[in-house]
């Protein structure tokens, strides 16, 4: 202390009290937000002149809008709103927790998260609707800070307690995928009951019935599914103008190449030569009735079999991955899908190649005629999707609809590709458009997946002609054409999965909205930024 008479010196500038949150002299507080601003600031912005009048650029002081999502909405679309918000958006859920307040076992939680999203990405759903299961899993059971990852043969999910903790991920490895429809709807029933509010499955009830779901036997056996397959054939080989020879030709051929790739399978091979080996009979059937010398269409015998070849399921899984933005998972299903082609292109090649070497006249001219049989081609598509649907394992409840599906999509493919003499690819993406949005809406009413209702019911527009013609032309050295063909090919392919993951979206659009703020903050990379 200075002495008594001495002046007190000033206090140091550093020690005025002031508040670091307090705004500087000669500023102004932050204008209201706007709709929408950008990162991207002019650099005039940067004036004091121009600052006050410029959109905010980051978060604004005030905070971000508050997101509520109706508890009436349908949990897969208020997980996958969920899931396209940025983290700090997403809000806490409202909800009691159905356990204790210490809730159950995080590494628990955790495994019946993965094993659940393994069955669905095993089973062919599109990944993010794998996410969204797994998200909503956690979050049903009270972990919170959840972010789960899906690849095309990798599933994690990662879980931090707050922001001072250390986080917690554990993963699962997707080794072997099956087809079975059947079983991926009990999946989506279990799931219902563990995010709905009058159920209160413990973790201890759901690992039960997800052992009684890995446990139940297919609802077909073996020589069902082979005789599936031969019928499927059949009745391809009709839609092309076949008549009953060519039917039971088209079926023995089927037969046999599915006996086939069911030896290879047990074998032990990959699926690349099971595929290969199952294209090869209908191919030789096709060009034993020519050497015969017998007009009985056999390009329609060889077509018919490959419709039951063509991974149209794997095909329209992918592009749904691509239009959502995993394009990791979508570029490995593709990948998958051109191995599966290039097996049967190969597989078909070897067969026509041989023939051509012994002079067989194999005419694609005479294949080409449009035969418009209305009423048996209906017959013919919906007979194509009931058989397609129990290749694929599906519940009896649900063939039905996939049958009659199927026939509404073939009867719009043939108004616009044959009566109206339209472009094909045109018409095929209005026909799977309908079909995407028909199968999205009776999912969404009964509370599971889309694919049993819309896989099944693209059988018909596969693209069996065009990719025939295309191995065609290669064997006999016309390559321009065959090239031509086969990219007409991955056109119509492409325009199916398209079509379905459109209608599909459109389907969501007469369903309630799950939140105001539902729109993908992501769109805003498709205009450059």
């Amino acid at each position: 202390m200075p002495p008594v008479g001495v002046e007190q010196p000033a206090p140091p500038e550093e020690e005025h009290p002031t508040s670091e949150f307090a705004l500087p002299p000669g500023l102004t507080a932050e204008p209201p937000a706007e709709q929408e601003g950008s990162a991207f600031v002019p650099p005039a912005a940067y004036s004091a002149a121009s600052a006050q009048h410029s959109p905010p650029a980051f978060t604004p002081a005030y905070g971000v809008p508050l997101v509520r999502l109706p508890q009436n909405a349908p949990w897969q679309d208020r997980m996958r709103t969920m899931l396209r918000l940025p983290v700090g958006e997403r809000p806490v859920p409202e909800a009691p927790r159905k356990e204790d307040e210490s809730g159950p076992s995080v590494p628990r939680v955790l495994d019946l998260t993965l094993r659940i999203g393994e069955l669905l990405l095993a089973g062919g759903e599109g990944a993010e609707d794998v996410e969204a299961a797994m998200f909503a899993i956690s979050r049903s059971y009270g972990l919170d800070r959840v972010e789960p990852t899906v690849t095309f043969t990798l599933l994690s999910v990662t879980y931090q307690p707050s922001l001072v903790d250390d986080p917690i991920t554990a993963n699962r490895t997707v080794r072997r995928r099956g087809t079975d429809y059947t079983r991926l709807a009990a999946v989506y029933t279990l799931l219902a009951d563990i995010n709905a509010r009058a159920h209160e499955v413990t973790p201890e009830e759901a690992y039960g019935r997800l052992a009684e779901i890995r446990r139940n036997r297919h609802p077909y056996p073996g020589w069902v599914l082979t005789a599936a397959a031969g019928v499927l054939a059949g009745a391809a080989s009709v839609l092309l103008g076949g008549g009953p020879t060519v039917f039971f030709v088209a079926a023995l051929g089927a037969v046999l190449g599915d006996r086939l790739a069911w030896l290879f399978a047990g074998r032990g091979m990959p699926e690349f030569y099971q595929f290969l080996v199952a294209a090869m009979p209908p191919a030789a059937m096709g060009v034993l009735l020519t050497m015969l010398h017998a007009d009985l269409r056999p390009s329609a015998v060889i077509t018919g079999g490959l419709f039951a070849l063509i991974p149209g399921r794997a095909l329209v899984a992918a592009v749904q991955d691509g239009l959502t933005g995993f394009y990791i998972t979508a570029s490995a299903r593709l990948l998958e899908v051109a191995y599966f082609f290039v097996a049967i292109v190969v597989g078909v090649l070897s067969v026509l190649f041989i023939a051509v070497q012994f002079d067989a006249q194999l005419n694609p001219e005479g294949a080409l005629r449009a035969v418009e049989r209305p009423v048996t081609q209906i017959l013919a598509s919906m007979v194509l999707c009931a058989t397609f649907a129990i290749l694929l394992q599906q519940s009896r409840a649900t063939v039905l609809f996939a049958t009659l599906n199927g026939g509404v999509a073939w009867v719009i493919y043939a108004s616009i590709a044959v009566t109206a003499e339209g472009s094909t690819v045109m018409a095929t993406a209005v026909a799977a458009g309908l079909v995407g949005l028909f199968g999205q809406l009776i999912a969404r009413y009964e509370h599971t997946s889309s694919l049993p209702y819309v896989t099944a019911a693209i059988g018909p527009l596969l693209p069996g002609s065009a990719t025939y013609f295309g191995v065609l032309a290669i064997a006999q050295n016309n390559l321009d054409q065959g090239f031509a063909s086969l990219a007409k090919a991955a056109a119509l392919a492409l325009a199916i999965a398209i079509g379905v993951n459109l209608g599909g979206e459109l389907a969501r659009l007469f369903m309630q909205a799950p939140g105001a703020a539902a729109a993908r903050r992501a769109a805003k990379r498709t205009r450059g930024f």
